[in-house]
């Protein structure tokens, strides 16, 4: 399969899960083609007789160009955008079928409350709004600012998470305001943090075609990011000398297509990485100049005792560990590396040694570049900080960082988890440009571009994600705001939030379908989608983009932005939102911006955006940086040649290359429970589905979720593919069909769950322990066992 071009790994792909429709979905560029499509799907149109305005894909990080059509007020149809560089014309089987996500029988047209009864009232939007704002008020009168919360998304554009991060910390003084991204990127957020003291990578989708050595830590990108991994074979079939090696705890279809796959334990990948370490150092094939230029080592807390993992005794209710670094040394490096020989990193892993050594020689030839590559299998982690750490590690000690094809690059899973919650700061300790909360000038100068009275943004961080639903649950958050996201789905150990009738907290939900998070609501605000309102993503390659508004939502809906402004006036703080409503987006964006100009995050004009398919930040002068912290690549760095890390002043402006070792996961299979448990998503379906499963095409080719089991185990167990089984962990269980030699082949002792099926809430049964650093909870790790159904 190696062999295959871009656009050929792609159909069959797309024909592996969509059916036929996959043949077409990947070509929208080629004219004949598009015609062909648009005269199938629109009643004989043609795409002459269409309106077209351009947009980013509504689903994952990658930020694909989409060329959308419209007649007569609706979306017919979408091509990929040969104009963006992203995915030169390019698109997925979810990105093909983009128009359909709107169409749902069941989308929410107007606001509703839930009476006594629990049967839901059609309401007024001022009686809507009216009621949040009391409610919220009443809270902060009664409880205070730490009994708000508002829960948003890596799918929230940026005006969404400029205005909710105002209203919550500007305007009601708490820090009470998380995305789900704290459960998919917050690791890869501390991983850089941590070491470079700026989020956000280095590299850009350039890496794909400069790259002649790929290691996938932990993901399957040919299902996850399939248009970048098909730049990726691209590059392979150009140059057959590039190697793709897959490091993963069950084969998918990644594996197929790469030149090695490496079968590792789960948790163990913190011993791979420190034994490759151990090797690098022992022969010697570290650059040591670079390391004298451009490093500092530090090493952190390391007793497991102390740290945990964020689920048992007192830490089940609030996890609020925080490391504690000092300095340390290459020589202390090497002490620490002579635990982790080969021999016995393949006693802990699985891994023979023969592989580990092969990785250690992919990393050490400096003649090759390397780029590392990883989503959720490293983020979704107990020590998910640590694992970011020490892949960087690879590089930073190899000096392979920052250079085209050689960087460490995590790939994100949300359209603007980077734009919206790592730079606007829709986290509960940060704000926007790299600033927190806990700085006096960062909270001074947020301040003062708000207009507010220096003290307004209280110093203490809020709770993050997982505690502030702990807060929920026990009654210590009264009041939440819920947009864009689906955590009665996505929650681990999903139990827990169960709600109780009459439990005294007030739950709003502003979404575009009714979900199980609908389902307990008190409120539910109907919401506008995508293109039906003018938005803005930031993609995993530091690139910002525009869309205007197409079409005009259904029946009542409003976008997300305007029902927080809407709250925040009749709370009487309509002083943060000062623009007139029928003009607000661009003043309200330059706002925004002005915190990122000088910072090295500068960001493009909004005229800049709309007139391009986006730029990377830091954008100088005009013109945007592919490489971060490079000479002759990013305007901030003004030596001739090398790095210059210059955002990490705490280091001396020095990347801090930090020593972490080896934890064993917080539960492992035993008699009782002796299978591991890993989630994950499809192919077909987007997070928790509640818009892919309105897409018939998508739907039918991933009707339900399902257990994937290896053929001995399944044979040991006396089943066959699409018998019914039950998964129970020591939290919950759930009925499943079963899944052999399918896409995915897990190893013997182990299963996979997909997430997206509502009516399967496969997160009853995770367990809700997370990242010392990041607080991302760990959605791959956990002890089941698989009883006859």
């Amino acid at each position: 399969m190696s062999n295959l071009d871009r656009r050929d790994f792609l159909k069959v792909l797309g024909t592996t899960g969509a059916g036929a429709c996959g043949v077409v979905a990947f070509s929208c560029d080629d004219k004949r083609r598009a015609e062909q499509i648009a005269s199938a799907q629109n009643g004989g149109l043609s795409p002459s007789d269409l309106d077209w305005g351009k947009a980013p894909c509504r689903y994952c990080g990658t930020g694909c160009g989409v060329e959308v059509g419209v007649h007569d007020g609706k979306i017919v149809a979408v091509r990929g955008d040969t104009a963006s560089p992203v995915n030169n014309g390019l698109l997925c089987v979810k990105g093909y079928h983009l128009p359909a996500m709107l169409y749902g029988k069941d989308r929410l047209l107007y606001p509703q409350r839930r009476m006594p009864d629990g049967t839901l009232k059609r309401v007024s939007w001022d009686e809507a709004l009216d009621l949040v704002a009391a409610k919220f008020k009443e809270t902060l009168d009664k409880q205070g600012p730490e009994a708000v919360a508002m829960y948003g998304s890596g799918q929230w554009t940026i005006f969404d998470g400029y205005a909710a991060l105002k209203w919550v910390k500007g305007g009601m003084r708490s820090n009470n305001l998380e995305p789900n991204a704290r459960l998919c990127m917050a690791s890869a957020v501390m991983g850089f943090v941590t070491q470079f003291q700026s989020d956000e990578p280095m590299g850009c989708y350039e890496d794909f075609e400069f790259g002649d050595d790929f290691v996938l830590w932990g993901h399957n990108a040919a299902e996850m990011h399939p248009v970048l991994f098909s730049r990726m074979l691209e590059n392979k079939r150009k140059n057959p000398g590039v190697r793709i090696i897959d490091l993963g705890t069950r084969r998918t279809p990644t594996s197929d297509y790469a030149d090695v796959y490496i079968e590792f334990r789960p948790g163990s990948d913190l011993a791979i990485a420190n034994g490759i370490l151990h090797l690098l150092v022992k022969q010697n094939r570290i650059d040591r100049s670079f390391i004298e230029e451009n490093l500092v080592f530090k090493r952190g807390i390391e007793d497991l005792d102390q740290i945990g993992y964020g689920c048992f005794g007192d830490q089940a209710e609030r996890y609020t560990f925080k490391d504690k670094g000092r300095e340390s040394s290459l020589e202390e490096l090497e002490t620490f590396l002579q635990d982790y020989t080969p021999k016995k990193v393949s006693e802990i892993s699985g891994v023979p040694v023969q592989q580990i050594e092969a990785l250690a020689n992919v990393y050490g030839d400096s003649k090759r570049g390397t780029v590392s590559l990883w989503c959720m299998g490293v983020n979704q982690h107990y020590r998910g900080t640590w694992m970011n750490n020490l892949i960087t590690n690879l590089h930073l000690i190899t000096g392979k960082i920052s250079r085209p094809g050689n960087n460490p690059f995590s790939i994100t899973g949300q359209p603007a988890a980077c734009g919206t919650v790592r730079e606007v700061g829709t986290l509960c300790n940060r704000l926007p440009a790299d600033m927190v909360v806990m700085k006096p000038e960062h909270r001074a100068k947020a301040e003062k571009i708000w207009g507010l009275p220096a003290g307004t943004i209280p110093a203490k961080p809020g709770y993050h994600a997982v505690d502030m639903f702990r807060a929920l649950s026990r009654g210590d958050v009264k009041a939440m705001w819920i947009q864009t996201t689906n955590p009665w789905v996505t929650m681990p150990n999903l139990h827990r939030y169960d709600r109780k009738p009459g439990d005294g907290r007030f739950i709003v939900v502003s979404d575009i379908y009714p979900t199980p998070t609908t389902d307990v609501a008190d409120l539910i605000l109907p919401a506008a989608g995508w293109v039906e309102r003018e938005g803005m993503f930031g993609n995993t390659e530091r690139r910002t983009q525009h869309w205007d508004k197409l079409v005009d939502p259904p029946g009542e809906a409003k976008e997300d932005t305007w029902q927080i402004i809407q709250v925040a006036k009749r709370m009487g703080m309509g002083h943060l939102f000062p623009w007139p409503e029928d003009n607000w987006h661009k003043p309200m964006y330059e706002e925004y911006r002005s915190f990122t100009l000088g910072t090295g995050k500068d960001l493009a004009s909004y005229d800049a955006l709309r007139e391009t398919r986006g730029l990377r930040w830091p954008v100088v002068d005009g013109k945007e940086t592919d490489y971060r912290y490079a000479a002759g690549h990013d305007p901030y760095v003004k030596k001739k040649k090398g790095v210059h890390f210059y955002k990490a002043k705490g280091y001396g402006e020095k990347a801090a290359f930090w020593i972490r070792p080896y934890h064993p996961p917080p539960e492992e299979p035993d008699e009782e429970y002796p299978f591991w448990l890993c989630t994950g998503r499809v192919l077909e379906h987007w997070h928790t589905g509640s818009m892919t499963r309105r897409v018939k095409q998508l739907q039918q080719a991933m009707p339900g979720g399902f257990v994937e089991l290896n053929r001995a185990d399944a044979r040991g167990l006396g089943v066959k593919p699409r018998d019914w089984v039950r998964v129970v962990s020591r939290r919950g269980e759930i009925k499943l069909r079963v899944r052999i030699d399918d896409r995915g082949k897990p190893p013997r002792g182990s299963v996979f769950v997909p997430f997206f099926d509502e009516h399967k809430l496969i997160n009853r049964l995770t367990l809700d322990s997370m990242c010392n650093i990041s607080k991302e909870p760990d959605y791959k790790k956990c002890a089941v066992r698989i009883e006859r159904a």
